[in-house]
């Protein structure tokens, strides 16, 4: 009996064992971490375009990054450097318009060439044009043949994607690789989608990028050729194509001499204009374009450009060179936000300025850091 209970209790505490055993080998070690599994914590640098002047408004090319006092939301941030690098530029051609007085492809066309001409030739230039639709007439390239033969290819139309317009340029300029960008706009700034908030948010999501935003505008030209047809009597004598027609103004120019004469002789005397929809239309049409000079003055501000607004189509072509003394000057600034870029959404007011004695410098923008969806 005695040898019976001890093979039993033997038998039990190899059982017991044999389990803890296997327990044992299925059980998952833990792993020791290595150094390369350590927490990181992403950042992002930002960049903004610079440029340095002397007291007499010329520009300076020797600027040290200790010179600058850089500025986001009035905190001082220290800048991580300060390039010359070649401009990358997308000028964006408004060629449509149903209600244009004074806008024409001609114009633009001779507007774009006439920047083409000033730039460096370093600087890589692309051709976007809008009427009825938007699209990219030539990339990015320094061969300023191409260049020209894009702008000679534009065509028009009567209507006016601009947003689709702001849409191409963004997406072009935001590729990889590509730095120093600048985007000009010469256009009214009216379009399709003028009454709703499409506008506003493509121009929004510029200032979402380090695109600098420059516009050459028809805005100013535009109202005051509209401003006559917004009255009911009209005493001033006028050509036919300066009122509006029923075929674009190109075409009309390419009628045989007698129909094109018909078009252009001048009207004598004073009119009276009883269709009210009409003048409402030309009301309308005004207020656009006040809006839409306003809203494009806010964006060159906030992405730190240039804007044009000429008085006469002469002087339109005539500052095209001091617009691009501007873009081929700029310097490229980086710098690390000291609050990250996704820690904290919303506007970042940045802001360059010197402290070295007799250097002026001109840098601002207004950040967009975009909500993470």
């Amino acid at each position: 009996m005695l040898c019976t209970n001890t093979r039993f209790a033997v038998f039990t505490l190899l059982l017991l064992l044999l389990l803890v055993n296997t327990a044992n080998s299925q059980t998952t070690p833990t792993p020791t971490p290595t150094p390369d599994e350590t927490v990181r914590v992403e950042t992002e640098e930002i960049k903004i375009n610079v440029l340095a002047f002397d007291a007499n408004r010329k520009f300076v090319d020797n600027v040290r990054i200790e010179d600058l006092v850089i500025t986001e939301n009035d905190v001082l941030h220290q800048a991580t450097s300060l390039r010359r690098i070649p401009a990358n530029v997308v000028i964006v051609m408004d060629t449509g318009g149903e209600l244009r007085l004074v806008k024409t492809i001609d114009q633009t066309r001779k507007t774009a060439s006439a920047l083409v001409a000033a730039l460096q030739p370093t600087a890589a230039v692309a051709i976007i044009q809008f009427s009825d639709t938007a699209e990219v007439v030539s990339g990015l390239t320094t061969d300023r043949a191409a260049t020209a033969a894009a702008i000679g290819r534009t065509n028009f139309g009567l209507g006016s994607d601009f947003v689709e317009a702001i849409r191409l340029a963004t997406e072009m300029l935001t590729r990889n690789g590509v730095e120093n960008r600048h985007v000009v706009f010469i256009t009214d700034g009216t379009g399709n989608s003028t009454a709703g908030s499409a506008r506003t948010n493509a121009m929004r999501r510029l200032l979402e990028t380090d695109i600098n935003v420059h516009v050459i505008s028809y805005t100013r030209l535009e109202a005051a050729a509209a401003e006559r047809f917004t009255r009911n009597v009209n005493t001033r004598p006028q050509s036919a194509t300066e009122g509006p027609t029923g075929m674009p103004r190109e075409m009309a120019e390419l009628l045989p001499n007698g129909a094109r004469d018909s078009r252009t002789a001048p009207r004598i005397g004073p009119t009276i204009n009883l269709d009210r929809r009409k003048t409402a239309t030309w009301r309308r049409r005004k207020a656009d374009l006040e809006s839409s000079e306003a809203q494009m003055a806010v964006i060159t501000e906030s992405a730190n450009g240039m804007m044009v607004i000429p008085s006469t189509l002469e002087e339109m072509i005539e500052q095209t060179p001091a617009l691009a003394r501007v873009i081929d000057a700029s310097f490229v600034l980086t710098y690390m936000p000291k609050i990250p870029l996704n820690e904290k959404k919303g506007e970042r007011v940045i802001t360059v300025n010197s402290k070295r004695a007799g250097l002026v410098v001109q840098g601002k923008r207004t950040l967009v850091v975009k909500k993470t969806p």
